[in-house]
């Protein structure tokens, strides 16, 4: 094949929802709706971490970086989402694409090392409380913080690399509302048996890693809660790690569905459904799981009310 027909197609069109212009325009509010609370949510937990002296700690500390990350998970597929939902041109040129791809999946390669990172501080918070400080420095929280963030963007840049090389002479229309990888090297009209590979691989070391981390700390938890005399200290122990382990369930529960799906050869609709599951519902469920589920915060927004209350009063 010719090097001009390798090169040609240099836009894709992202088909999103196909449907009535109600749907689009019911998605756009609905969409639009949940990332404005994921932005809002996200940013005033990253304002109260900052702001108050109690929430300076390690596992505080992590969930800010965890909430900075939502805000750019979601940002980086959602608004040109919306953007394609009430327009007519659906495109997106091959460079925006890639770039699209990488920081979505370096992103959420982020969020697992980042949740793997959280379950490991609760474990040496509960199952080491004499040592936790010690252990938990400011040094090692920053180095953990940093090494998830360095890491899930170093995993996505060979992929990125490799797909970045492939040639696209045919089809050009990706049946997601981003730039997946799956569906958008299937359109290449050369051999992608490489990037496949390595994908697989590159997403069983982070999905599996990270999982086997986050399982293992838990197990030593929840053994560790077992074996507190009283009800009232277990069940303060294990408020520390409710809000985190609701998170993780969900996300690794949409992430465990996704993949069995693909095995079982459902339609890509159904992958659609599942993604939004995991870029806009999960960021959009975690402000609130984190604030309703936590005690210290929780005690910190009644003072803030009543604060406000009463100066309103005056």
């Amino acid at each position: 094949m010719s090097e001009e027909n390798h090169t040609r197609v240099k836009e894709f069109i992202l088909l999103g929802f196909p449907g009535s212009q109600y749907l689009q325009l019911s998605l756009f509010v609905l969409f639009f709706f949940m990332y404005v609370l994921i932005i809002t949510g996200n940013v005033a937990i990253i304002f109260l971490v900052r702001t108050q002296t109690c929430l300076q700690t390690p596992m505080y500390y992590f969930l800010c970086n965890f909430a900075f990350l939502e805000i750019w998970f979601t940002t980086a597929c959602v608004p040109k989402t919306l953007a394609n939902l009430v327009s007519q041109s659906k495109s997106i040129s091959f460079t925006s694409c890639l770039l699209q791809m990488y920081f979505v999946f370096s992103l959420g390669c982020t969020e697992y090392f980042l949740l793997a990172v959280m379950a490991y501080d609760r474990y040496l918070a509960i199952c080491y409380p004499l040592h936790y400080n010690t252990i938990m420095s400011s040094t090692l929280s920053v180095q953990l913080a940093l090494s998830s963030w360095v890491g899930g963007f170093l995993v996505i840049s060979v992929p990125a690399g490799l797909i970045a090389r492939l040639s696209f002479c045919g089809p050009n229309v990706i049946n997601h509302f981003f730039c997946d990888i799956n569906p958008w090297i299937i359109l290449s009209c050369t051999d992608t048996y490489l990037v496949e590979m390595v994908c697989f691989i590159m997403f069983a070391i982070v999905i599996l890693g990270s999982c086997v981390i986050t399982l293992v700390s838990y197990i030593y938890i929840i053994s560790t809660i077992l074996k507190i005399p009283s009800s009232q200290g277990r069940q303060r122990a294990f408020s520390t790690c409710s809000s985190h382990l609701t998170v993780v369930i969900i996300w690794y529960g949409s992430t465990i569905f996704l993949h069995v799906k693909s095995s079982i050869e459902t339609s890509l609709e159904l992958t659609k459904i599942v993604t939004i599951l995991n870029t806009i519902v999960t960021p959009f469920l975690n402000p609130f799981i984190y604030t309703l589920r936590n005690k210290e915060v929780r005690e910190i927004l009644k003072k803030i009310n009543k604060t406000g209350t009463s100066h309103l009063k005056k």
